[in-house]
């Protein structure tokens, strides 16, 4: 059986599915190196502004090692933070057939893509896209810089079409990109018997208020600017002055704008906000929405896996042209929105015309859609290299 390492910084709640489907299936001989932490039940969010204990589970299914970080200041903020020099040994060690990594703005990471370059298959996993490229000579400069860290890799697997075209753009070819879409584990959203989600989704709306026939928009995320979060309150206040049948607006998470956003919303009695909810209450937060929003203007809204939750929940989405999934998930007018970032008329406009019956449509349609968006076409497409590429 060949073995495959993956190096990522920590246990993340949208990758370890996967890694436990690849290990369920026994096609190959997987090892997870992390490289951050070996505190993984509870994570420190600077953004949230809190700490963060997910309730999945991270790291069952899978083999998994932590490698000692000696960095002085640790974390996946800055390209010291990830320093572990005892991980090219532990690699050798465990004697893998390829070598997968996540990111290389880390010290140790880049230095796995340099060391093992020529000696063992380097595959590589990032969701990067050029969607906030300024021209100027800080870009030239990056692209020159970033087409030399791209030579070290044989492999990509790319996320989605952003993505793809900016691995063509730092150097790497079409035959060297494979195909593996972002996704979330869409079972956890899925439910066989919809009337129970949606039965405790419709309570919890009626015990913030809202009645079960009104329209609601649901945000879920960082209250953070590269979001947009006080562009929808703005929107949906303005939609309501015109419409007949106010809508309602709850807003989920926690973050460096939530005392701005509470003021903002102040005296409008159509906007509820909710703080942080963990993932085993996902499915019921996308229930309670008639359509999702994510108005990101970014940087660095890479992807925008929410959309993949809430598309999976059975409800269609509203998202901006700067994230980066939109290419691929969203099918304009058929299960959601497209809305350009920098115009918050338009998001109006969309919002001024939403009906429930169209929604309900469109809500079938993407959860359709998601299918095409799933962990066993990650793991299936790993797989196809493992066996056939090597």
């Amino acid at each position: 059986m060949k073995k495959l390492a993956i190096i990522s910084t920590h246990p993340i709640q949208y990758n370890a599915p996967w890694f436990q489907l690849l290990g369920e299936r026994k096609t190959t001989a997987l090892k997870v190196f992390y490289t951050w932490s070996q505190a993984v039940e509870t994570v420190k969010d600077k953004t949230f502004g809190r700490e963060i204990t997910w309730d999945v589970p991270l790291l069952e299914g899978y083999d998994y090692q932590f490698i000692e970080n000696s960095s002085k200041n640790p974390g996946s903020h800055h390209f010291f933070g990830i320093d572990c020099p005892a991980l090219i040994l532990q690699l050798k060690a465990f004697n893998p057939d390829a070598i997968l990594v996540f990111g290389w703005r880390f010290k140790s990471h880049l230095k796995v893509l340099s060391y093992f370059k020529g000696k063992i298959p380097i595959w590589f996993r990032g969701d990067s896209t050029l969607l906030d490229e300024v021209p100027g000579w800080k870009t030239s400069l990056r692209r020159l810089v970033l087409k030399q860290v791209y030579r070290y890799v044989d492999k990509a697997f790319y996320v989605g079409t952003s993505n793809k075209a900016y691995f063509l753009k730092h150097g790497l070819s079409e035959v060297q990109l494979i195909y593996a879409p972002h996704a979330v584990n869409n079972a956890h959203f899925f439910d066989d018997d919809q009337k129970h989600y949606e039965t405790k989704a419709a309570q919890w709306k009626l015990d913030l208020g809202i009645p079960a026939s009104q329209i609601t928009v649901v945000f879920a995320g960082k209250f953070e600017s590269k979001k947009q979060p006080n562009v929808l309150i703005d929107a949906v206040i303005a939609a309501n002055q015109k419409r007949s049948h106010p809508l309602a607006l709850v807003m989920i998470g926690n973050g460096p704008l939530e005392a701005q956003l509470k003021q903002q919303a102040e005296g409008q009695k159509h906007i509820v906000f909710l703080p942080f909810q963990n993932q085993s209450k996902m499915p019921l937060v996308y229930r309670m929405a008639s359509i999702f929003c994510l108005p990101s203007k970014g940087p660095g809204e890479t992807w925008g896996l929410a959309i993949n939750e809430a598309m999976a929940s059975s409800r269609p989405v509203i998202v901006s042209d700067k994230v980066g999934g939109a290419k691929d998930m969203l099918i304009d007018g058929y299960n959601g929105f497209c809305f350009p970032y920098s115009n918050p008329k338009a998001l109006v406009a969309l919002l001024e015309t939403l009906s429930l019956r169209d929604l309900t449509l469109m809500g079938e349609h993407a959860r359709a859609h998601v299918e095409k968006f799933s962990l066993e076409h990650i793991v299936e497409a790993i797989e196809h290299e493992v066996l056939h590429g090597l």
